[in-house]
Formats: C-alpha cells, sequence, structure tokens
C-alpha cells in the first residue's frame, strides 16, 4: 500500500471545470444541494440552542464578543482547510494533509484523535435525542430510543452516500428555515412591530440596561470563549463529504467563501435577538433555555414543544453527520494503512461498510458507558475528547503553513482558494488557539480537566504512532 499519498491518489486528475471524481472508491454520491445544505448546516449543533443559555448568564451580552472571537478562528480555520481541500480533496480532508505536509506521525495521531471524538459525540447525541422522545413517548424507554435512533441512523449511512446527503439536508434545512425565521420573527418584536407579540419591544435597550454590556467585567469574554468554542465544531465536515461528490473544488470554495455569513446570521444574529428581546439576566434564559425564554416573551405558543422538535432535529443531524464523519476517517486512517486494511474497503455502492459499522460499535459501546457509568467512565471519555476540537484546528493550521508551499511546488493552478495575509494570519491563528487551551488550563474546573485529559491521550496515541513509524523502520532495515 502507498503510504504517502500522492496528489492523483488525494484527487485524481482535474478538468477544466475542476470536476474530480472520486479515485479512492468511493461513490460521488452527494449533489451539489447536499453539499450546501451540509455546509451550511454543519456550523449549528444542538450546543447552539442548548448551551448558550448558561454562556449568556456568565458574560451578559459581552457573549457576543466571544461568539465573534471564536466565529472568526473558525472563519481564518475553514479558509486555511478550504485551501488544501479545493486543491486535494480527500475523504481524510486535514488528517491527510497532515499525513503529507508534517508526517505520517501526525496523521495517524489527528486522524485518530478526530475519530474518538465523534465516536463520543454519537453517545452523546444519541442520549440527548432519546431524552426528548422518551419525553414524548414514556411507555418506551430511553435506553430503547437511543438504540432505534442509532439503528435508523446506521441503515442511511450503510444504504449509500446519497441517503446520508438527503437525510442531511432535510435536518439541516429545517434548522436553517428555523433559525432563520426565529432572527426575522425576534428582530420585529425588538422593534415593537411584530402583530401580537407580548414582548415591549425596547430595541437595543437591553444590551446595556442590566449592569452594562460587560457586566461581568472584560474577563468574562474569555470565559465565554471556552463555553462556547465546542459548538462550532462540524464546520470542517463539508470537506470531508466534498471528496464524495461530483464537483469537490466548487463544493469547497462555495462553502469556504460562505463561512462567514453563516456563523454571522446563525450564532451571532440569533443570540443578540435573545439578548436584545430580554434581559441577560433574566431567570427564564437559564431556567427554559434561551430560545425558549425569547420565543415565550414573544407570546408564541407551545414555545417548549417547538425549541424541542428543532433540538432534536440539530441532535439527529450531528448523529448522522458524526457517524458520517467518524467513518469516512477510518476510511482514509485504512486507505494510508494506520487503520486495519478491511476499512478501506467499500461495497458495491461505493459505501465503506466496515468503516461505518466499526464505528457504530463503539458508539454502542460509549452509549452503554453513558447508561451504565455516566460520572466515571463515560464522563472520562468525554473530558478526554474535550479539546480535541482545538488540537484539529491547530494541526489544520500548522499544515496549511507546509502544504501551501508543497500546492505552490506541485500543482500551482489549484490553488484557488487561497489564505488571507498569508502566512500571518495564520499564525495568528494558531496564538489564538494556543492562548484559548493555555486559558482553558489556567481558568481551571472541567476546562482544564479537559485539555489535561484530552493532552494525555494525545499522548498515547502519538505515542503509538511513533512506535509504529520506528517498527516499520527496522523491519525495512
Amino acid at each position: 500500500m502507498n503510504t504517502q499519498p500522492t496528489l492523483a491518489k488525494e484527487g485524481g486528475s482535474t478538468g477544466t471545470t475542476g470536476q474530480i471524481p472520486p479515485s479512492d472508491g468511493l461513490k460521488a454520491g452527494l449533489k451539489n444541494r447536499h453539499l450546501s445544505m451540509i455546509a451550511i448546516g454543519g456550523v449549528i449543533g444542538a450546543g447552539l440552542f442548548v448551551g448558550s443559555g448558561s454562556g449568556i448568564a456568565a458574560a451578559g451580552p459581552a457573549i457576543l464578543l466571544s461568539y465573534a472571537l471564536v466565529g472568526a478562528m473558525v472563519v481564518f480555520v475553514m479558509r486555511m482547510l478550504g485551501e488544501m481541500a479545493a486543491a486535494r480533496p480527500s475523504s481524510g480532508s486535514f488528517s491527510a494533509y497532515a499525513d503529507q505536509a508534517l508526517g505520517r506521525w501526525a496523521g495517524f495521531t489527528i486522524g485518530w484523535l478526530y475519530w474518538f471524538f465523534w465516536v463520543v459525540v454519537l453517545a452523546v447525541e444519541a442520549t440527548a435525542g432519546a431524552v426528548i422522545l422518551e419525553s414524548w413517548v414514556p411507555a418506551v424507554p430511553q435506553w430503547a430510543w437511543a438504540l432505534i435512533v442509532m439503528v435508523v441512523l446506521t441503515a442511511t449511512n450503510l444504504a449509500s452516500v446519497a441517503s446520508y446527503g438527503e437525510f442531511e439536508f432535510w435536518f439541516a434545512g429545517i434548522k436553517v428555515v428555523a433559525i432563520g425565521a426565529f432572527v426575522a420573527i425576534g428582530m420585529l418584536a425588538v422593534f415593537g412591530v411584530l402583530p401580537g407579540s407580548d414582548n415591549p419591544g425596547a430595541g437595543f435597550a437591553h444590551l446595556t440596561d442590566a449592569g452594562g454590556f460587560l457586566p461581568m467585567g472584560a474577563g468574562a469574554i474569555l470565559t465565554g470563549v471556552l463555553m462556547v468554542v465546542f459548538s462550532f465544531m462540524g464546520s470542517e465536515i463539508v470537506t470531508l463529504a466534498a471528496g464524495e461528490s461530483e464537483d469537490p473544488q466548487r463544493a469547497v470554495t462555495k462553502a469556504t467563501n460562505s463561512v462567514i455569513w453563516r456563523i454571522g446570521v446563525f450564532y451571532l444574529g440569533s443570540i443578540f435577538v435573545v439578548l436584545t428581546l430580554l434581559p441577560w439576566n433574566d431567570p427564564s434564559i437559564t431556567e427554559k433555555g434561551s430560545y425558549v425564554a425569547a420565543l415565550d416573551s414573544i407570546g408564541i405558543p407551545a414555545a417548549g414543544q417547538i425549541m424541542n422538535v428543532i433540538v432534536l432535529t440539530a441532535v439527529l443531524s450531528c448523529l448522522n453527520s458524526g457517524l458520517y464523519t467518524a467513518s469516512r476517517m477510518a476510511f482514509s486512517l485504512g486507505q494510508r494503512g494506520d487503520a486495519p486494511k478491511g476499512f478501506a474497503k467499500v461495497d458495491k455502492r461505493g459505501v465503506p461498510r466496515t468503516a461505518i459499522l466499526a464505528s457504530v460499535v463503539f458508539g454502542f459501546v460509549a452509549v452503554f458507558f453513558n447508561y451504565q457509568w455516566p460520572d466515571t467512565v463515560f464522563a472520562f471519555l468525554l473530558n478526554s475528547s474535550g479539546a480535541v476540537a482545538l488540537f484539529v484546528w491547530l494541526v489544520i493550521c500548522v499544515t496549511q503553513l507546509r502544504m501551501r508551499g508543497i500546492i505552490l511546488r506541485e500543482s500551482p493552478e489549484k490553488l484557488v482558494v487561497k489564505m488571507w495575509l498569508f502566512p500571518y494570519l495564520t499564525w495568528a491563528t494558531i496564538g489564538m488557539i494556543v492562548f484559548v487551551l493555555g486559558y482553558m488550563i489556567y481558568d481551571g474546573g472541567s476546562a482544564r480537566e479537559q485539555v489535561v485529559l484530552s493532552l494525555l491521550v494525545a499522548a498515547l496515541v502519538l505515542a503509538i504512532a511513533l512506535v509504529r513509524e520506528r517498527a516499520k523502520k527496522a523491519s525495512r532495515a
């Protein structure tokens, strides 16, 4: 097996249109509309709906600056990843690029850490979905709902990549329409022009009328950053999915160029609406959740159930994409000889069945741990994968520093997406990520535990990678 993927292996040959058929056995089953909606919905996780209330309580209106800082970091990382993915579409995305630019140890380490992250996410999202479904149909126990959800989405992924794309198209579509409607209706209520609204419509007054814009001080902005950073994980999924599309270069370019307005509207826009409809210290924001509290203030009937439907959609979307992402990373690792060879095999529909089933098995095991030992074993899994998102972004930045030169040397015509102000903005983004990791350790509590445990797991995987490399060199000597 070729252990150092070449340009042809990763992307195949391109014509004048930029179309790159998959050359690794995967089928180009994702249509442009699938990729567009995966790109739009990829940045909208359940964390936005569920976790924003605690962020608002911790930082007040300044949480907007926290979202803006993390959003800018994600925009820069996606631009760097887009530069590499447009030139070399690959099912392994940043793991394959790290393999080429930094060495086999880097691709192996970040690939397995990313797989581990999404396997744990499968358990989290399956449980979250089961909680909502059990509240609707209590006759079915929570564990059974988790099993049903996992089985249905596993079947979807096993059917074909097109079925994954179709499910994600509708899941993401519901999220996008819901948030778009929330922002539009909310802004009308903010200015008191929404017919029948119960909200007095204070305009922008609530941004400063409860202790000012920085009621907790400037340091709360950084605290807010720690609380919101993980709700952005998933933006990079479109670069993995692009490898199974009809025109990967076009899909990646479009997704990369649109990430700014997506984050601006969906994250900053929706949180801005919440903060202008209610004072940041309104108890209902933490008691009911920020979005439910905002809808209640307008007078939307059954706001809680409406939000439950939207959150369930976000959960299913995240579960669907998590299974897809974990399996494609396992597939790529198998191709490069960094995972069992069976992971790299595809069936007649171009589906990496073994990679999907292996990911699901570990997902089921994690679900079992969540029910059996939620405060010990599963808490360890959760915390030890907590900082992986930041590790992934850091590796993307460092990889892009090296890959720019490789692309310019081997195929400069494929550099159709370029990182702005290279290399200065790349180094600045690296500094931002390192600072956030350092602040997490300094801040203490669960944030420090996540970084320390994630570093320990990363060190273990890295040690395995280095031992494998040494063993291979010894066998060739």
